[in-house]
């Protein structure tokens, strides 16, 4: 990628894109309004830095939704692979729940449809690392032959989503995300695995994320 500056064409830095990013999430984090001068303030880029980049303050939005998703695919690929699936897709969920809780605002921003992805496939890709994991549980005997693996990791992204989105952006206490287990186990015994290995599998893989503690703006 290159950009024109007086005159001359040079490659874009990508450590200018990534401060841009990082220093929006930061933003975000303590609660401070994002605009042109607050973002670049301190960072030694110009104002002119996030069209370079970005095109737009919109394509900022854009590229910080798909950070978030970027943070996602981070944090699902540290999940340890066992040979049980049932305990791998839990760990998943975990992950997920501790990614969302490490950055709530980004977590919000990456759900905000109004804003277009830069990679909607990347995106997308997140969710196989799930599917995958089912696809395993299918093969292994642990879900029915014939379950779908697109729906099951649907299924259990959309608990933690759920339970996740009432403790880092919402009104409950992070206990809330205990429910996780019981309702993993009735899907994951619902697709058809055996309950009392289902519940130690869950339990082999379940860890309670905490709330990061978050820095506040000053006044």
């Amino acid at each position: 990628m290159l950009c024109i500056v007086s005159g001359m064409v040079r490659p874009r830095d990508p450590a200018v894109r990534a401060l841009l990013l990082e220093r929006a999430a930061h933003m975000l984090r303590i609660r401070e309004p994002i605009t042109l001068r607050a973002l670049v303030a301190g960072t030694g880029v110009s104002t002119m830095a996030v069209y370079t980049y970005f095109g737009s303050m919109d394509g900022l939005w854009s590229a910080l939704r798909q950070e978030g998703f970027t943070r996602l695919e981070t944090s699902f690929s540290t999940v340890e692979i066992t040979d049980d699936p049932v305990r791998d897709l839990t760990a998943l969920v975990v992950a997920y729940l501790r990614n969302a809780l490490d950055q709530p605002d980004l977590y919000r921003v990456m759900f905000d449809a109004s804003v277009d992805l830069e990679d909607l496939p990347a995106a997308d890709a997140t969710l196989e690392h799930l599917v995958e994991t089912v696809r395993r549980g299918e093969d292994g005997g642990r879900f029915t032959a014939g379950t779908v693996p697109l729906d099951l990791a649907i299924q259990s992204w959309a608990i933690a989503h759920g339970l996740v989105s009432l403790v880092a952006n919402g009104p409950l206490p992070e206990n809330t995300l205990e429910h996780c287990v019981p309702m993993l186990t009735a899907l994951f015994v619902g697709a058809g695995d055996e309950p009392d290995r289902c519940r130690a599998s869950v339990a082999r893989g379940w860890t309670r994320p905490t709330v990061a503690l978050r820095a506040s703006s000053t006044t």
